[in-house]
């Protein structure tokens, strides 16, 4: 028979583990593809004052880095893969990103409203 504190500490993990669940499941996510050097879309509108999940699609064969100042934030997304870049919650404006191994190409914003 369990003791009354392994029982105690395995209802925690179950509730903590519920609660990580629900608030992931409320985060909306965006999706923003990488194609020729390109994103796209290269405008993204979100709320304001909302944490989002960016999910960032590396559709060519070359490592790209989404990166911006403005949210700092980086994140390095290998050819042909996928990457996740949490934002937010943000006040309304204009937030540049780039992708650092293709500056001159590789450009967009998030609005946020």
């Amino acid at each position: 028979m369990e003791s009354l504190n392994v029982v105690i500490r395995k209802l925690i993990i179950a509730f903590t583990l519920l609660f990580c669940s629900a608030v992931q499941a409320e985060t909306p996510t965006y999706e923003i593809r990488i194609k020729d050097h390109l994103f796209l879309p290269s405008k993204l509108k979100i709320p304001a004052n909302k944490k989002i999940k960016l999910l960032i699609i590396n559709e060519d064969v070359t490592p790209e880095e989404f990166e911006s100042y403005e949210l700092n934030r980086e994140k390095v997304i290998m050819g042909n893969r996928k990457g996740i870049v949490f934002i937010g919650p943000l006040k309304s404006g204009v937030y540049p990103f780039f992708g650092e191994f293709n500056p001159s190409t590789a450009q967009g914003s998030i609005e946020v409203k």
